[in-house]
């Protein structure tokens, strides 16, 4: 079996010049419009990063069925009831921008927490908050503050977003089975990999597996940056994400 070929150029992240078609920079472009398009844009963002969102809440002492409706609340009005017009350019990050909106919210929704009728209000994104509550309950205790807390949380709602994407594409080249072997080798160090079991395992060269893995690897990182660049204004914005996102991974 050959190993797999480099990506074609339409499979490729967009380059930083493309900055002012991706979902955030819609948004800061469109917002004050309140566009369909951008409110489009902004649903996909919070559809991928809602479940940090929920954890914070949840960190800040609301009980799951309040944090439920809280979190369905924001969304209702962050979609519907031209909250778009809010989000700064100058901030430059959907991260800062949403966490920033659902502290306000918080403030002025935090008495009417206890009166909210469960299902009363419109499901504006379909979120299942029933396992989020399942895959918070399962979290170990933190003494992190929420807000550091919330960063780890989207970190690996992002990283999981790009592992998605990256099986999705190998699927679709009928590459599933290469990639379900090679996947663990994203989180370890060269000198770590099992190539020579690998190989036998995918009936390869152990320098196929090798090769392989350098594309793997690539192909993640350039799907890592496109997806930051959908959360950020420029490119400016996205190295310095990047590098808070994993100092955030990191506890720093």
């Amino acid at each position: 079996m050959s190993p797999p070929r480099s990506p074609a150029p339409s499979e490729r992240p967009s380059a930083p010049d493309d900055f002012a078609t991706t979902r955030w920079s819609v948004v800061l472009l469109a917002g004050r419009n309140n566009t369909e398009r951008a409110r489009t844009a902004l649903a996909k963002l919070c559809q991928t990063y809602w479940y940090p969102l929920y954890a914070y809440v949840r960190r800040r002492n609301f009980s799951p069925h309040d944090a439920q409706d809280l979190t369905q609340g924001f969304f209702e009005q962050l979609l519907e009831r031209q909250s778009l017009a809010k989000a700064d350019p100058a901030r430059g990050r959907f991260r800062a921008f949403i966490l920033t909106a659902m502290k306000n919210f918080l403030a002025h929704e935090r008495e009417r927490a206890r009166a909210l009728k469960r299902g009363g209000g419109q499901e504006i994104l379909s979120l299942d908050l029933a396992a989020a509550e399942r895959r918070f309950s399962a979290e170990p205790v933190d003494a992190a503050s929420p807000d550091k807390i919330f960063d780890r949380h989207w970190t690996l709602a992002l990283l999981g977003e790009v592992l998605r994407k990256l099986e999705t594409e190998h699927q679709k080249q009928g590459k599933g089975e290469m990639f379900a072997a090679l996947k663990e080798t994203l989180a370890g160090t060269r000198s770590e990999l099992p190539y020579v079991e690998l190989a036998i395992r995918l009936d390869w060269s152990e320098g196929a597996v090798k090769v392989a893995v350098h594309r793997l690897r690539k192909r993640y990182r350039d799907l890592l940056k496109a997806e930051i660049s959908q959360t950020v204004a420029g490119p400016a914005e996205a190295e310095q994400e990047m590098r808070h996102l994993f100092a955030s991974l990191a506890g720093e």
